[in-house]
């Protein structure tokens, strides 16, 4: 049978399990046959309405948590764009026409993401098997006891739940350790004469923490450099790698002639250090004498210059593979471009343009549509701008740094 034959909105209904569809602020946009079976609930008692007032929690179950563990799952499919396979739970369902009374049920839910063309998630899928009649199967396979088996299938689901909010507070605790980390690498600049502003977002999720970092650095001669970097990898390890980087190229931005060279030394660096194989790093000198900077890039996504009449123009003159990529030296390559008081340089990490499914040049294509539309704003308040309009609302699952200077 072709696909074009297949009528999928049957196939939908037809499903032996539960499946309802949810908007991000989990309202309830359809839903199969089978959940209004196994809920006893009319379509329009279901449709448009927000899951949890619908299907409420029991008041009268002692330590419930249906609904924050379900909750919290789905939030994590908001934040990862990730499916989230949820343990055993009791979640009692009130009975049809009678408000208030609620019927004990076992379920085991799987959340899903449905993703849109910019890569954030439009819906979520949350399907449903009914294990109620399992559960009091089992009961009566061990001699009746019927509440003894109930109890203890519970007591096993929030075990496995405690466990779960174990090794989630675990990893916040890491998480807090590497942003502190990450604050004291990546200090807010003081540069004396010139405006620039600096930004750092953690990706949402206590285990997308990543080693993004920047650096800025006056130079003598009216000269200041500026850089960003990407180390692959998360937590404390990545956060680390990124530590040790970050200084080597500021040391080797002091003794070097242009970005090019500092960029070859760090590359250099970086085979000796573990972790550090595929960074990517892009590091831009911006000469005020001359109304010149020079770049170079190692893999990284291009710095964006804004001009005064709003033109964007990408800085990918001199791109080359990310550090430690060559296993010989090789010079790496090095362009200069003019700018005109009043142009914006922007550097940042590919967190800020990249979206899952969705090819880089529609990201780099919505950076630069930004940045026109806020081509007046001081350094401080287009930052803000670009973080509100260019990260996904419900977080990012990548770290973002970006660097701007007004030049």
């Amino acid at each position: 049978m072709s696909s074009s034959a297949i009528d999928y909105a049957a196939v939908f209904h037809a499903l032996p399990g539960g499946v309802l569809l949810l908007t991000p602020q989990f309202v309830i946009v359809d839903a199969n046959e089978a959940v209004f079976q196994r809920a006893g609930r009319e379509r329009h008692e279901l449709i448009g309405r927000g899951l949890f007032d619908v299907f409420p929690e029991n008041p009268d179950t002692s330590d419930a948590s249906g609904e924050r563990n379900l909750r919290e799952s789905l939030e994590r499919v908001l934040a990862t764009g990730s499916r989230d396979t949820m343990g055993l739970q009791r979640y009692d369902v009130e009975a049809p026409g009678r408000p208030g009374v609620f019927e004990e049920r076992y379920w085991s839910p799987v959340n899903a993401p449905v993703l849109g063309p910019d890569g954030q998630v439009q819906l979520i899928v949350h399907r449903v098997e009914e294990v109620t009649e399992i559960v009091r199967a089992g009961a009566r396979n061990h001699g009746g006891d019927r509440e003894r088996m109930e109890a203890e299938l519970y007591s096993r689901a929030k075990e496995l739940q405690e466990v779960n909010d174990r090794l989630r507070r675990s990893h916040a605790r890491e998480r807090e350790v590497v942003l502190a980390l990450q604050d004291a690498m990546l200090p807010a600049p003081r540069l004396m004469g010139h405006r620039a502003a600096v930004r750092y977002r953690p990706a949402v999720g206590a285990l997308n923490v990543c080693g993004d970092w920047y650096d800025l650095a006056e130079l003598p001669g009216d000269r200041m450099a500026v850089a960003v970097g990407d180390v692959v990898g998360h937590g404390l390890d990545a956060a680390c790698v990124m530590g040790q980087l970050r200084s080597a190229l500021s040391a080797a931005t002091r003794v070097t002639r242009g970005p090019a060279q500092a960029l070859e030394v760090l590359g250099i660096y970086a085979r000796s250090v573990d972790g550090a194989e595929s960074t990517t790093a892009v590091q831009a000198i911006v000469d005020w004498t001359t109304h010149t900077l020079a770049y170079s890039s190692a893999g990284h996504p291009p710095p964006a210059l804004l001009h005064p009449d709003g033109r964007v123009e990408l800085l990918d003159q001199a791109t080359d593979p990310p550090l430690g990529a060559r296993p010989e030296h090789v010079a790496r390559p090095e362009a200069d471009v003019a700018f005109a008081d009043g142009a914006v340089l922007v550097l940042y990490t590919d967190g800020l343009i990249e979206r899952r499914h969705e090819d880089i040049d529609v990201g780099l294509a919505r950076l630069a549509a930004a940045l026109t539309r806020h081509r007046g704003a001081d350094a401080e308040t287009l930052a803000d701008a670009l973080l509100a309009e260019l990260l996904p609302p419900h977080g990012a699952t990548d770290d973002a740094a970006l660097v701007i200077i007004r030049l």
